[in-house]
């Protein structure tokens, strides 16, 4: 009787505890949650970010990634600034409220720069396919006679507007093969004056080039590099190298 009656205060004593230290603990653990908004399918970079595009899911709110957006109204109609998948959480340098399709680029020349395409000779030149609208890239030239390569100070910062397949399909509206690969780029077109259009004509008889990323990223940043370059041609700097 006695052995019976401590188990039962043994147990009584364990069900206190559960109730008012163990159970709310527990509960602080398990409701300690977030809604956040992330991609539901596969949106390539350039191409609108609509709702049916977007799903809502609850994380624990100290597993949260810093800086994601978690209010749908502040992603869907803006553009996917570069690839993203399903499951990708959004960030400020995962959106663009521009387009950045070649299109898009083609529509919004005033006269100020033009768009020229230059070959991608081998493999490596491309950057391996990895190219994608909106990088900043510097070209790299190597003399066919002389064999001198160089990054020409008129030809460090340039935007790419898309790369391009033999059959003329551009980066935004590349589709995957059935097994799995893609057409991989036959040129890069970028965005420059009169003056580096005329340098990379000339390049492109006498000389090979080759493609070296710069900068990736948020529009703002990349538009730094651009306006670097502007000022290294507005200064002095020359086409003729």
């Amino acid at each position: 009787m006695k052995n019976r009656t401590v188990i039962g205060i043994i147990c009584m004593v364990l069900a206190v505890i559960t109730t008012f230290a163990i159970a709310p603990m527990v509960n602080r653990l398990t409701s300690d949650t977030t809604t956040v908004i992330r991609l539901a399918g596969e949106v390539k970079q350039g191409a609108q970010i609509t709702e049916d595009k977007i799903e809502t899911a609850e994380v624990k709110t100290d597993s949260i990634p810093a800086g994601i957006i978690t209010q749908k109204s502040a992603v869907v109609g803006k553009y996917a600034s570069s690839n993203l998948y399903a499951g990708d959480y959004f960030t400020a340098g995962k959106i663009t409220s521009e387009a950045n399709t070649a299109d898009d680029v083609f529509a919004s020349l005033d006269g100020s720069k033009v768009a020229v395409s230059i070959t991608i000779d081998t493999f490596a030149a491309g950057l391996s396919g990895k190219l994608q609208n909106g990088d900043i890239i510097s070209v790299i030239v190597t003399d066919k006679e002389t064999g001198t390569t160089s990054i020409p100070g008129s030809l460090k910062y340039l935007k790419v507007i898309t790369t391009t397949t033999a059959g003329g399909v551009d980066k935004d509206s590349v589709v995957k093969n059935d097994d799995g690969t893609y057409e991989l780029p036959s040129t890069v077109t970028v965005l420059v004056n009169t003056e580096q259009a005329k340098l990379l004509a000339k390049y492109e008889d006498n000389c090979t080039m080759q493609t070296a990323l710069v900068y990736r990223g948020d529009k703002d940043t990349a538009n730094k590099f651009i306006e670097k370059q502007d000022e290294y041609l507005k200064n002095g700097g020359t086409a003729n190298e």
